[in-house]
């Protein structure tokens, strides 16, 4: 349960587990933006956003820091690992979650594109690129040399 009194759905948090979240309510619209903002503030080619009113969602540990992007917005990060988790419109009425945050991203699924003034003209084509599991990528002998820092996908 989270202190705002609804049912929790969604839970995510940062890469090294000091800021986590929860969300009350499936969020209404998952998008991708391409902006150059966008592409700065993840360092990404492009984020996915999962917009949700601020009464769905709360902070469950720490507390993120926050850098004032433009004159209207403010980005939310972990300050502890720079992990990137969210975007808002100062004052507005909604949170914008990093799609990559949440313990479940493929339950966060994009439905739009904006700021495609700026989209990286190779995006389009990535699905037919060439791709390998991370575990044919290293391979077996060096995956077992690796120990992970990184928080589990639950609390």
């Amino acid at each position: 349960m989270t202190e705002n009194n609804h049912k929790t759905v969604l839970t995510g948090g940062c890469q090294c587990g000091a800021v986590r979240f929860a969300v009350s309510k499936v969020p209404p619209k998952v998008s991708i933006c391409h902006c150059r903002m966008c592409q700065k503030a993840s360092g990404a080619p492009f984020a996915s956003l999962a917009d949700i009113e601020h009464e769905h969602f709360t902070w469950t540990r720490g507390k993120p820091a926050t850098f004032q992007s433009s004159s209207i917005a403010e980005r939310d990060f972990c300050a502890a690992c720079g992990t990137p988790l969210t975007y808002r419109l100062i004052g507005g009425p909604r949170i914008e979650i990093m799609t990559g945050t949440f313990d479940r991203p493929d339950r966060v699924v994009p439905t739009r594109q904006y700021g495609t003034e700026s989209r990286l003209g190779w995006v389009v084509g990535i699905a037919n690129l060439p791709s390998q599991t991370t575990m044919q990528n290293y391979g077996p002998e060096k995956m077992a040399t690796i120990t992970s820092h990184q928080h589990p996908d639950h609390d």
